[in-house]
């Protein structure tokens, strides 16, 4: 078999970073992944959160074939016609000024860190008493380059690299008293994800978002906020923070914005912009003419099909439905989330696993974050009956385990928060 031959290269090859699943996938076809065998898989996690119009989009690949045949690469040192109308549509959408461009989600966090300081240096030349610490947050997760690491909790994804970046700081999440005492004019930035992905599909409140708000633009310290996974219409809004009518300083975007390929935005006030000059920051391959031409085809495509409310009518009975299910079944103990961008936590992190792997098994794609809580981030154009679909494979699998567990003479319990 052809995946096999691979597996044997790969683990021969490449350095080991990924527990890959046995799959060979050659193809995609609307939200289907398609293997070696011809067996089609429902994907509800759409490469993390990337593919966000599917597989197989005809503006998408009209795009790519489009712009092969004109222009793949200048570099930053000249222009082309891609950047500027990106950054219109993008800028125009989400209530900012300014747009970077770069390769990655990580890659546009750590300029955004970079901004943030700059910035701060520029309120100190102008006689602003102003530092240089970072307060992240509990449970984030931002990236793996060294600046993003070091404003990520997790103390797996740091310590196996320190000593990290310094001055930084983690709060409790979504607690204003906890923020409050860490906050002073030290401060030069308060960095949040407005819900946080890998930490769980956990939104922020309306009272930790306004707070840290209020106390940047006390200080003139900036609000950063993470929109890498949020972003880009997966909430059913362009970016999380519109569902606050808060406006960051600073936003960062990438997974979904071209569509699959490579593309990161970090997106700033013209206050911010202040910061900045020709020489301080770059990308060699950032918001190259083939990137922004997917891009802009993707923004188009969300709107002009009407994506946005078709992710709140199905986000919206996703939850619905995995709340029928919590009912029935106790391993369920919380639904949240926001658009498609939706999760259910289980009372175990082994429940967790063994559903990832049962719902391989009936061909469907899913995973497991923060050990215990499903992720759902499926394409766009998901429909109520691939919703069904999943919702009948996860009933049949909690209904076997309660049944196994009964006979091994375990007990779980739990109740629904969300």
């Amino acid at each position: 078999m052809k995946l096999e031959a691979i597996r044997a290269a790969e683990a021969r090859l490449l350095l080991p970073t990924y527990e890959r699943n046995p799959l060979l996938f050659e193809r995609g076809e609307g939200v289907y992944l398609i293997d070696e065998n011809g067996d089609r898989y429902l994907d509800l996690l759409s490469g993390i959160g990337v593919n966000a119009l599917g597989y197989g989009h005809p503006a998408i690949e009209e795009a790519i074939v489009r712009q092969s045949k004109a222009l793949l690469h200048t570099s930053n040192l000249f222009f082309h016609e891609g950047q500027a109308e990106l950054a219109l549509r993008l800028t125009e959408r989400t209530g900012m000024d300014r747009a970077f461009f770069a390769s990655t989600g990580a890659e546009v966090w750590e300029g955004a860190m970079k901004l943030a300081r700059a910035h701060a240096g520029l309120l100190r030349s102008e006689g602003k008493e102003i530092g240089t610490k970072f307060l992240a947050l509990d449970q984030s997760f931002h990236g793996r380059t060294y600046g993003s690491i070091s404003t990520t909790y997790k103390a797996k994804y740091r310590e196996p690299f320190g000593p990290v970046v310094p001055g930084v700081e983690f709060v409790r999440f979504n607690d204003v008293a906890d923020l409050r005492a860490k906050f002073s004019n030290e401060v030069c930035a308060i960095l949040v994800e407005s819900i946080q992905g890998e930490g769980g599909i956990r939104p922020l409140t309306q009272e930790f978002f306004s707070a840290a708000r209020e106390m940047t633009e006390s200080t003139g310290a900036l609000l950063v906020v993470d929109e890498i996974q949020a972003g880009m219409g997966r909430t059913g809004k362009w970016c999380g923070y519109q569902h606050y009518g808060i406006r960051p300083d600073i936003t960062t975007l990438a997974k979904p914005l071209a569509g699959g390929i490579p593309l990161g935005a970090l997106l700033c006030t013209e206050e911010v912009a202040r910061a900045i000059h020709a020489g301080m920051h770059g990308t060699t391959f950032g918001g190259g003419p083939l990137a922004c031409a997917v891009a802009i085809a993707v923004i188009d495509t969300i709107e002009h099909e009407g994506l946005l409310n078709h992710v709140v009518e199905v986000g919206d009975y996703f939850q619905a439905r995995l709340r029928e299910l919590a009912k029935k079944h106790d391993a369920i103990v919380d639904v949240r989330g926001k658009g498609l961008m939706v999760a259910a936590e289980l009372d175990s992190a082994d429940l967790g696993k063994l559903t990832v792997q049962e719902m391989l098994k009936r061909k469907i794609l899913i995973n497991c974050t923060s050990d215990t809580v499903l992720r759902f981030l499926p394409p766009y154009i998901v429909q109520k009956k691939q919703i069904d679909e999943a919702i009948a494979a996860l009933d049949e699998i909690f209904t076997e385990h309660a049944h196994n567990h009964a006979i091994s003479g375990g007990h779980a319990g739990g109740h629904v928060r969300g």
